[in-house]
């Protein structure tokens, strides 16, 4: 494909103004938030807004960085909720890195297909969310017990009893379903902590959590129906 020097220039001049807005967004931005993690600047089809992913966050400016707006954008006539979309391909998890050994394995059928949940023991959604799990088959699950204290104070010693279990899985599903916590303390070795700290490293600030084989994922409660379309468009 040729471009003529018209044609071209404008696409060097676009190129260079982006540039200089990426700098001049930073800086403001910077000045404005000290210390916050700004670890990327794109300019959006929509509205002369740039996109700014900041501290695990997404946010919109102006082309200055004079206004920030905070929320997600919509394609009205597609419902589609850009914001999450770009969010989602930001947030993508490279599996390599799951340290899957600390985390609950279940293989229902022939277990071809794969999902990775980051699940909170008192957590209500995730309770709804195994119950819609239970609806799903030819899948292996890979369950990491990811406690958030701050919106479930028991969740972390009622963890660490699950995994110190003889039946992990058990134990899970016993708990999960309604059932009492395992006896016993929870002093075993356990990745409980290691999770914790693995899930702040991802930005995972809800459960469930939920990570496909291509390392895209999915904030919050899904129904079976929708997993199953989610699970053919993500797989690996």
């Amino acid at each position: 494909m040729k471009f003529t020097p018209l044609a071209l220039a404008a696409i060097l001049m676009f190129a260079a103004t982006a540039q200089a807005n990426e700098s001049v967004i930073r800086k403001a931005l910077t000045q404005q938030f000290p210390g916050a993690q700004i670890a990327s600047v794109k300019k959006t089809p929509y509205s002369g807004l740039f996109e700014v992913y900041l501290d695990g966050q997404l946010v919109y400016v102006d082309a200055k960085a004079q206004y920030i707006f905070a929320g997600d954008v919509i394609d009205l006539k597609s419902r589609n909720n850009l914001t999450q979309a770009r969010l989602n391909q930001l947030q993508a998890v490279d599996w390599k890195t799951l340290p899957l050994d600390n985390a609950l394995k279940t293989v229902k059928g022939d277990g071809t297909r794969k999902l990775v949940v980051f699940s909170d023991v008192d957590c209500p959604y995730c309770r709804k969310f195994e119950a819609e799990l239970a609806k799903v088959d030819n899948i292996t699950i890979y369950t990491f017990l990811y406690p958030i204290e701050g919106l479930h104070p028991k969740a972390i010693q009622a963890s660490k009893q699950i995994w110190c279990a003889p039946d992990r899985n058990k134990a899970w599903n016993d708990y999960i379903t309604g059932g009492g916590l395992p006896k016993n303390d929870g002093q075993c070795a356990n990745p409980v902590d290691a999770t914790i700290a693995l899930g702040n490293r991802l930005k995972i600030s809800g459960t469930p959590t939920i990570i496909f084989a291509n390392g895209q994922r999915v904030p919050g409660m899904v129904p079976a129906p929708q997993l199953e379309r989610l699970l053919a468009s993500n797989a690996k």
